[in-house]
């Protein structure tokens, strides 16, 4: 017997799309060692979400892909989490607490294809890069002013990874069954 009191799916991209419909000019506060003192409204941040879902079909992200994230809970990592999953990809986060031979493993084991770093972590992943074989890229979430030197392949900047992107994106439709599937496909790949 189907319920009647809800006719829609309980997706991250409804959450999404009503914060930004009511709480559009919500604050939000972070703090990064780029910008200590950074504040955003949600408007602002739903934003450059689309800008970042945009630069991610541009690299040719699909349906189900997983993407890395390596960072501390900031406002990059808050436009990550909406952008990966509203998009269809897994959000796959990693603690980066963890000693580096788990998170190769982790890394590994679930065949990420990109890796969004903190510029802290930018050397642990440059200790463990030849140990990556599934991971194509990586974007150091900073800006252009504090992006470190690096060895690693392919790695970008956050701001200038998003900053030509068009603010519109037509998300796609999700069910809650697409991200169980989603999940599925984590546990048993790799």
């Amino acid at each position: 017997m189907n319920g009647l009191m809800m006719d829609s799916q309980l997706t991250i991209t409804s959450i999404m799309r009503h914060a930004d419909r009511i709480n559009s000019k919500s604050e939000i506060v972070s703090v990064t060692g780029d910008n200590p003192h950074h504040k955003y409204t949600y408007g602002d941040a739903f934003r450059r979400v689309r800008k970042l879902a945009n630069a991610l079909q541009n690299v040719g992200f699909e349906m189900g892909d997983r993407i890395a994230t390596l960072a501390w809970n900031d406002y990059r990592h808050f436009e990550l989490y909406y952008a990966i999953s509203c998009s269809g990809q897994v959000c796959h986060t990693i603690n980066p607490r963890l000693f580096p031979e788990q998170i190769d493993f982790i890394i590994n084991h679930a065949a990420d294809q990109w890796v969004f770093t903190d510029p802290m972590f930018v050397p642990l992943l440059e200790a463990l890069k030849d140990q990556l074989p599934t991971v194509r890229g990586y974007v150091v979430m900073t800006d252009t002013a504090h992006m470190p030197a690096t060895s690693l392949n392919n790695c970008h900047c956050y701001e200038t990874f998003i900053g030509d992107q068009a603010d519109t994106f037509e998300w796609p439709d999700l069910s809650e069954a697409d991200r169980q599937l989603s999940m599925l496909h984590l546990r048993h790949d790799g």
